[in-house]
């Protein structure tokens, strides 16, 4: 059974979940917190919603990432979202709105 069937998540909680592990500042922690999903769940979860070749783009980018993790992360980084946020809709970017 597929996570997002299994935790029962609606597209925008979706979405969410996407745009969260794709944050630098998001922590795994900050994702369980919100949505009850430890970090091989949100793992697994990228994979199902991803194309193969994006999953493989963002899990070298996660892997070892220090802001990932609440143990590893400097002190000074205090939030959960970066100031760079962007609106995600359809697990799709849209341009940045100034």
């Amino acid at each position: 059974m597929k996570i997002a069937e299994e935790f029962q998540f609606n597209e925008r909680q979706v979405d969410r979940i996407i745009a969260m592990a794709w944050e630098d500042r998001t922590t795994f922690e900050a994702i369980e917190f919100q949505f009850g999903l430890s970090e091989k769940q949100v793992i697994k979860f990228m994979r199902e919603q991803m194309h193969p070749r994006n999953w493989r783009k963002w899990r070298a980018r996660v892997q070892g990432r220090h802001t990932k993790h609440e143990k590893l992360r400097s002190d000074s980084v205090k939030r959960f979202k970066s100031d760079a946020q962007r609106a995600i809709t359809g697990n799709r970017i849209s341009k940045k709105k100034y």
